[in-house]
């Protein structure tokens, strides 16, 4: 499929989306709204590990500060909830890529499971302050939102917020896929793949991950202000280890390298969590269970499917024309060209 159609089919699948949900529920439309604020978080992940190889587990970091930012000036300065909410949106991004840019350079100067275990370690700092940090943010009880924006538009609804929160999706996905697509993107993907050699051709290889990891820290401070907005709420159990684990689970679970995975990974994370957990005590197993297949079936994830189908397919037709070919008469497989010499 190439990118044109790529990019159809992305934008008719949300187009469609934003029409279904018109029809749904409450407790749906606000699992909708978590989940895709959640996979842009994702897809910063996705862009680290899919495209540039680090498998980040401080992500939950950024999508903390992010979310706390907000919260704190919303409830002490009543700052973001009206037109300057967009002004909260830039600071935020701003404060997740500063944030990124310190630890980045701490994180890459170590590689594989030492580059793992720096930004684990990175992420369980801020999760410290913000637990122990009492007075700025709340502590263990974190802070209330006192409401979400308003601005010509009240986002009170949770339906209305939504779409506001697949707008901020929708862009994000185009400015990532842009990205990638881009001779930077490119260059990511050489790094990935042969560091070494990109090095002997002349390209930062630091510098090109030290961007993207940068990207990626802004990306997970505006999913940390729609996530407090639609949880209405925030705690240091939002910046927990499950939540940047969560967030690495999904890009595996969808697919690494294609952005959208992250997508399919958090709709299915937040599906089997949040509302099958509702229905049945053992969700945990089912949730576990579709980790393990899909690694074990699916290397390349759940977008991955319909390549494996093509190839199962093509391998099938070339069996049977092998078949065909054993079972044809023997003069039938000799070339006209040597049964006119016979």
């Amino acid at each position: 499929m190439n990118s044109g159609r790529r990019v159809a089919v992305a934008a008719t699948a949300i187009l469609a989306f934003a029409i279904l949900a018109h029809f749904a529920n409450s407790f749906t439309i606000l699992l909708l709204t978590r989940a895709l604020a959640f996979a842009i978080l994702a897809m910063s992940v996705d862009l680290l590990l899919g495209f540039t190889g680090l498998a980040s587990l401080g992500q939950a970091a950024y999508l903390g500060i992010g979310a706390y930012l907000t919260a704190i000036l919303a409830t002490r300065f009543g700052f973001g909830l009206g037109w300057d909410f967009w002004l909260v949106i830039v600071l935020a991004i701003l404060a997740g890529a500063a944030l990124a840019a310190l630890f980045g350079l701490l994180a890459l100067r170590t590689s594989g499971v030492y580059f793992l275990m720096v930004t684990l370690a990175l992420g369980q700092c801020v999760w410290g302050l913000a637990y122990r940090w009492d007075w700025l943010t709340g502590g263990d009880n974190g802070i209330n939102m006192p409401g979400r924006p308003k601005f010509g538009i009240s986002f009170a609804s949770d339906h209305v917020y939504f779409y506001l929160v697949l707008g901020f999706f929708a862009l994000s996905l185009l400015l990532l896929y842009v990205l990638v697509r881009s001779p930077f993107g490119k260059s990511l993907e050489g790094i990935r793949e042969r560091e070494a050699r990109m090095r002997i051709l002349g390209y930062n290889a630091w510098l090109h991950k030290y961007i993207a990891f940068v990207i990626a820290g802004g990306l997970g401070g505006l999913a940390g202000v729609l996530w407090v907005h639609a949880n209405g709420e925030v705690s240091p159990d939002d910046l927990v280890l499950t939540t940047s684990v969560d967030a690495l689970l999904m890009v595996v679970l969808g697919g690494a390298g294609t952005l959208v995975g992250a997508v399919f990974g958090a709709g299915i994370v937040f599906f089997v969590r949040d509302y099958l957990s509702t229905l049945v005590p053992w969700w945990q197993y089912v949730l576990g269970g579709v980790y393990v297949l899909t690694i074990l079936y699916l290397p390349g994830g759940l977008t991955g499917i319909p390549q494996r189908l093509r190839r199962v397919g093509l391998s099938s037709s070339k069996a049977q024309k092998r078949e065909g070919a054993a079972d044809a008469p023997l003069g039938k497989q000799v070339s006209p060209s040597i049964r006119r010499e016979l």
